[in-house]
Formats: structure tokens, sequence, C-alpha cells
């Protein structure tokens, strides 16, 4: 049963952005908790960014610090939605990225074994 649904990865050159998007695949389900995570070739998978909502309209934002001023994530009320906005891409962003979700409201959503729900994965390879 898949549970969450990735797109928006692809083949850039450093410098070039890209934005990930994760969606449930039942649009009517809302998790408090999605985070983004990577996992380079020959490395442990790693904490990108998470979000948790904390009221109907308002939601904390994570970031590790690799990728702070490069990257952002946002929710998106509308369709449950969260993105990864990616600029300034390097290549050692390459790897695949992964989408998690929980409906537990987690502290900051860096630790992987916190959610319940992964994406399939979507390949992001930064070359020139």
């Amino acid at each position: 049963q898949v549970h969450l649904v990735e797109s928006g990865g692809g083949l850039v050159q450093p410098g070039d952005s890209l934005r990930l998007s994760c969606a449930p695949s039942e649009r009517t389900v809302s998790y408090y908790s999605m985070g983004w995570f990577r996992r380079a070739p020959g490395k442990e998978r790693e904490f990108v960014a998470a979000t948790r909502w904390n009221s109907a309209s308002t939601y904390s934002k994570y970031l590790a610090d690799s990728v702070k001023g490069r990257f952002s994530t946002f929710r998106d009320n509308a369709n449950n939605a969260m993105y990864l906005q990616m600029n300034s891409l390097k290549t050692e962003d390459t790897a695949i990225y992964y989408c998690a979700a929980t409906s537990r409201r987690l502290i900051d959503g860096r630790e992987p074994q916190d959610y319940d729900y992964w994406g399939q994965g979507t390949q992001v390879t930064v070359s020139s």
C-alpha cells in the first residue's frame, strides 16, 4: 500500500534548482509531521528537512545544517503536501530523496525511526 507519492527529482547542473513534492496517496489524509531524508551512494541516510503542524494554519520547519541557506521546505494545506525547494545545488547533494510522514507531532523530525510512512524515493543527480 502506497502512502506517500514523491515527484520532482532529476538531473541538473551545479547551481541549478529543483523542487521536490510529497503528497499522501489518499489526498484526504493529513500528517502532523513530514520530513525529507536522503541517501547518497555509499553513505548513511541523513536528515534533510522536516515540518510539523502547530495549528490549522501554522507549522514549524527544521533544516539540516548542510542545506541551510540553500534549501527550504513548506507545507500546502490545500492538498496536504510538503515541498522541498532546493537551490544552489551541489554535486554532494546527489542522492535518493525520501519523504516520510507520521500522524504524531514530532519534536524536530530528525530521526527516521520516528516516522511511520515512507515514499518510494526520487533520484536527484547534480552533475556537470
